[in-house]
Formats: structure tokens, C-alpha cells, sequence
């Protein structure tokens, strides 16, 4: 799995869910990445803590996250504004 992981890659908890950040880094020497994580910065992750990968996509397994990542993650959208509404399509025009 760690060959099939290459950097820009989105990192997501699960599918369908928004995306958390994504891979600076995959440490072929080493069985781990470096992660950037919205509003948090960048986190070593082992290898393992992948749950799958995909279409572009890393799958975290969150029972294998360190809790300092997990910490991360759920704040990972405090910075954004919950009453954002995105503007219609036909406003551009």
C-alpha cells in the first residue's frame, strides 16, 4: 500500500466524508507519511494507521491515530465560517 501513495494526495476518515489534508510526504525509507491536517499542521503518521487508498485518496483508519492526531482532526474546520453560504453559479454571469 505504501507504493500506491504519492504526494497531493487528499486524506479523508472515510469515504464521503470531507477531506482532513493531505500527504506532503511518503518516506519510502520508512513506513510512515507526513500528513499536512487542516488548521493543525503536519503529523508523522505510520503507514499503518491507513485504511485504504484510492482514487486519489488516503483512508485513515482513526482507532490507529496517535490522540494528538485525532485532536487535529476534529478541529481540523474550527477556522472555517459556519454560516457561509457559496454564491449560485448563474451570479457569475
Amino acid at each position: 500500500m505504501h507504493e500506491e501513495i504519492s504526494e497531493g494526495f487528499m486524506v479523508f476518515l472515510s469515504d464521503g466524508d470531507e477531506g482532513i489534508g493531505s500527504v506532503r510526504e511518503v518516506r519510502h525509507g520508512l513506513p510512515e507519511l507526513l500528513l499536512y491536517i487542516e488548521n493543525a499542521g503536519d503529523f508523522v503518521v505510520p503507514v499503518s494507521a491507513v485504511q485504504a487508498v484510492h482514487s486519489g485518496k488516503v483512508i485513515l483508519a482513526w482507532d490507529r491515530l496517535d490522540l494528538r492526531l485525532r485532536h487535529a482532526i476534529a478541529h481540523a474546520r474550527d477556522s472555517e465560517d459556519p454560516d457561509y453560504v457559496a454564491p449560485d453559479s448563474s451570479e457569475d454571469e
